[in-house]
């Protein structure tokens, strides 16, 4: 079993955010209210290998780049990492190789949160 289930990104501007990460994932997400925080869930499809998500808006949710890695699997690398620059994110790491694993690269959202991208297939 994979250890993560879900997770949660801090945003301010919920709105923004959601057509942010739709533009660059190329994806619908579903907004919902959750324990008075505002939320904006990614797709998940039951049986499915990976874990799905939330843009989180409310008081406990802080953006920022310090915190933990969120790493989005993606078939082209280098088009999503355009995409979100497209969509208004900044370049934080660009496409490196981690030998025998595959390659990532990393974007800081209009949110400052840090985001990573990942796939095995060479870019």
């Amino acid at each position: 079993m994979n250890p993560v289930c879900f997770f949660e990104i801090p945003v301010r501007d919920m709105a923004a955010a959601t057509a942010f990460y739709e533009r660059t994932f190329g994806m619908q997400l579903t907004p919902m209210a959750v324990d008075g925080n505002q939320m904006a869930m990614f797709p998940y499809t039951d049986g499915a290998p990976g874990a799905s998500g939330a843009l989180a808006q409310g008081e406990s949710y802080v953006p920022g780049s310090a915190g933990v890695r969120i790493y989005f699997a993606v078939d082209d690398i280098h088009a999503t990492l355009q995409a979100a620059l497209a969509a208004g994110g900044t370049a934080h790491y660009p496409v490196t190789e981690v030998p025998g694993h595959g390659w990532v690269a990393e974007f800081l959202d209009p949110e400052g949160n840090c985001i990573a991208l990942y796939t095995q297939q060479h870019p």
